[in-house]
């Protein structure tokens, strides 16, 4: 995978998202500032194997670089999301595999929430039909979701004699849904509804099926529109702010914004406004 355009100036190398990238266990296009990462396995409900969690991490991994990348959008094909991982591509190899084997496995699957939740740029979920498994988790390691009333989501390691400790589970469902909730879905591994979903704030909205892809990837480029180096400093706050104090809190924020008010896109707001015009922004 060719990952860097301008080589010769490392520190200006840019990830280039409009041909670099040549997916080999998904789909993945780029427009508008927009890219969009499609699970295109649609005659198995999207399920993920060792290649594609590996893939999908390194290319979140890339999107440190990609400066030419201003949101993130992830779905799935054929009317499902993930259907977790490939039973007979992973779960039967892992009933044959030594401890450092598995532990190598399971330390894989949570650096690709771990580099979901590390890129600097939004990430949204576009979550239609199944959403089970590790499939749950890329949905909730995601920065905001929409689904649709098809939409069934299940943290179902239990079901198959595993904890619902899985890939950071026990740490973020309980932020997103609350601590009883949490603990209902992860310890008996039933599907949480559509309309739970959104009214326990996992997902942002329900849409139809056919409307679904359309409406995130328009938010995401309302994202992208926006002041993308703020945004990155937004979802960095939301993530090291959960432990600290409130007064840690408070003064991180204030360097944050500090650092925020020295950037250009600062100064164009301040000159659009008093110009009574919109904005231009340009991350920088």
């Amino acid at each position: 995978m060719k990952h860097f355009i301008g080589a010769a100036n490392p520190m200006r190398a840019q990830f280039d998202a409009k041909a670099a990238y040549a997916a080999r266990h998904f789909a993945w296009s780029f427009e508008a500032g927009v890219g969009t990462i499609t699970l295109n396995r649609p005659e198995r409900k999207n399920p993920l194997t060792f290649d594609s969690y590996a893939e999908l991490r390194d290319l979140f991994h890339a999107m440190k670089f990609a400066t030419d990348v201003k949101a993130l959008v992830v779905t799935g094909a054929g009317g499902n999301f993930c259907s977790g991982g490939d039973v007979h591509e992973i779960i039967g190899p892992l009933t044959r595999m030594s401890m450092p084997e598995m532990l190598e496995f399971t330390r894989m699957t949570g650096d690709l929430i771990k580099a979901m939740r590390h890129c600097p740029q939004p990430v949204l979920g576009a979550i239609d039909g199944i959403c089970a498994g590790a499939g749950a988790m890329m949905a909730l390691a995601c920065d905001m979701r929409w689904g649709t009333a098809n939409t069934k989501t299940a943290f179902l390691f239990t079901r198959v004699g595993l904890a619902g400790a899985d890939m950071g589970a026990c740490a973020l469902l309980p932020r997103v849904i609350g601590q009883g909730r949490a603990s209902e879905l992860l310890l008996t591994g039933r599907a949480m509804t559509a309309q739970e979903g959104l009214a326990w704030g996992f997902l942002n909205a329900l849409h139809e099926p056919a409307e679904l892809l359309a409406k995130v990837q328009q938010a995401a480029r309302e994202l992208a529109e926006g002041p993308s180096f703020a945004h990155a400093m937004t979802k960095t706050m939301l993530s090291q702010e959960w432990s600290m104090t409130i007064d840690q809190a408070i003064d991180s924020e204030a360097h944050a914004q500090a650092i925020c008010m020295q950037t250009n896109d600062f100064r164009r707001a301040y000159e659009a406004f008093a110009a009574k015009q919109k904005p231009v922004f340009a991350g920088d």
